[in-house]
């Protein structure tokens, strides 16, 4: 094939080993590792009113441009890029990336296998399916259990909720549910994917009956009883139970076994959406805290938030992985059958994907269970140490007791009312970013800004926290002034 109008690097040769490309690769890492190594240099989270460039530099130019010169508008563009790696980042659910899962990715890209089907990604499909039924396994599902990845939780949410439904409704994969009206429970802190999922599946939003939490944000199931049996009432069809192990904005764990009762009693599906929770099973010390979750029917679990692995690395996992494919399964003619194996494209909702197995499977085996138990005790005593300080501060109050290492808390100074409180909260987030190089983030909740941190970088250490309470009694004592 003639490559006359491609640069030499334009591909690794499968034959010779270019010196160019050598240098092109090296020149890359060594960038990625100084960026890495230099993250407490920068801001938590860059101007975001800086373009980095990106919009006069012309999308596809009619040359290549050379290597060089594409390595230093990549590295502009990192430049502004969202900061994880800082040890002020605490604002959301997003780690740095654990070494093993950054090159698990990059090997990955280079084999550019497709998980659509075991032809096509022979090793990478045995390996998903030797690592989701090993998670399975590890949640309690039991001995049939397993799942496949996806690209986020909300993908796996829709997927669990498509099996939930395809289970309760005779014929629904083929036919649809026609004129029934099924509805599923889930807590009204439960995440928007849910409601996102049942619009996608034709049944609405306003199938998702929202349940009443208690004082620490958990569904109530005394509620979930009595909204279950007002449904059957008013002649709908409940089909599902969505309970959350670790909702986003204050990490609270639904009461998953006393969940399953009521799922139980009523013949519904029980989905745990453990996107961010699930990794607690890898802490001896704190997996107590998911009893329940093993009653499952359908778990839905994120290894790239808690389990420190790159985006995008998630899953469903099902109790009863053959009768979830039989109710989803959808052959594709063009893949030649799998060998032993069930391709993953006809049994998921993603045809093709990357094999993210690979950066999950080398980074647990990389930082081990025990390694991974020590990261999430870690975050927990730091997380003890952050409740302290809020405590210990009049002007300030908790929106729930910490379950896990999310703290959600606000300013509550006397001299001010709901709408300037609101006020105040935003502008301490601004001068936390500013002054102390700490982001936090800034949730609604019951109509109001609250600062949220989650205290997930392996790198904060209290005295990290020492000096955000610092500034916080900075601006508190300045507010003070200025009302007087």
């Amino acid at each position: 094939m003639n490559r006359s109008q491609l640069p030499r690097t334009a591909f690794a040769s499968p034959d010779i080993r270019k010196q160019a490309l050598d240098a092109w690769a090296d020149d890359a890492l060594d960038r990625m590792l100084t960026h890495l190594s230099s993250a407490a240099a920068r801001s938590p989270l860059p101007d975001r009113d800086d373009n980095f460039g990106v919009e006069e530099a012309p999308i596809v130019p009619e040359q290549s441009v050379p290597e060089s010169a594409l390595l230093d508008e990549a590295e502009a563009l990192i430049q502004g890029a969202m900061n994880p790696a800082h040890p002020g980042f605490m604002g959301h659910m997003d780690p740095m990336p654990a070494t093993a899962s950054v090159l698990g990715d990059l090997l990955a890209a280079a084999a550019n296998n497709n998980m659509l089907s075991q032809e096509m990604a022979p090793t990478f499909t045995r390996l998903e399916r030797q690592v989701t039924g090993a998670l399975a396994r590890r949640f309690g599902l039991g001995s049939e259990g397993g799942g496949v990845m996806t690209s986020g939780g909300s993908l796996a949410n829709l997927h669990a909720l498509a099996v939930a439904r395809n289970t309760a409704f005779d014929d629904a994969r083929r036919a649809g549910v026609g004129n029934c009206s099924p509805v599923l429970f889930a807590s009204e802190a439960a995440h928007t994917s849910i409601q996102k999922a049942a619009m996608l599946l034709g049944l609405g939003t306003d199938a998702v009956v929202p349940i009443p939490t208690d004082a620490q944000r958990r569904m109530d199931p005394a509620a979930l009883r009595t909204r279950i049996q007002a449904a059957d009432h008013e002649g709908k069809e409940p089909f599902c139970v969505v309970a959350t192990a670790g909702t986003t904005t204050t990490g609270s764990i639904d009461p998953l076994d006393f969940i399953a009762d009521v799922a139980d009693e009523h013949g519904l599906w029980l989905h745990v959406d453990a996107a961010y929770g699930g990794a607690l099973t890898f802490s001896d010390t704190h997996r107590e805290r998911l009893l329940g979750i093993e009653r499952a029917d359908s778990i839905t679990f994120n290894p790239q938030k808690w389990a420190y692995v790159a985006k995008t690395c998630a899953m469903a996992l099902f109790r009863d992985l053959p009768a979830m494919t039989n109710v989803f399964h959808v052959e594709a003619p063009y893949m030649r059958e799998g060998t032993g194996v069930q391709n993953l494209g006809e049994m998921s909702v993603q045809g093709t994907r990357h094999a993210d197995v690979l950066k999950l499977w080398l980074t647990l085996r990389h930082l081990g269970r025990e390694g991974l138990e020590q990261l999430i005790d870690e975050s927990y005593r730091l997380t003890e140490y952050f409740v302290e300080c809020v405590e210990e501060r009049p002007e300030l109050e908790l929106a729930a007791e910490p379950e896990m290492n999310l703290v959600c808390f606000r300013g509550v100074p006397d001299a001010l009312g709901c709408e300037a409180r609101d006020q105040w909260n935003a502008d301490l987030q601004q001068y936390l970013l500013r002054e102390a190089n700490v982001f936090l983030s800034l949730p609604r909740l019951n109509g109001r800004n609250w600062l949220r941190a989650v205290l997930l970088n392996p790198f904060t250490e209290p005295e990290h926290v020492d000096r955000l309470f610092e500034h916080v009694d900075h601006f508190l004592a300045q507010s003070q002034r200025e009302a007087a």
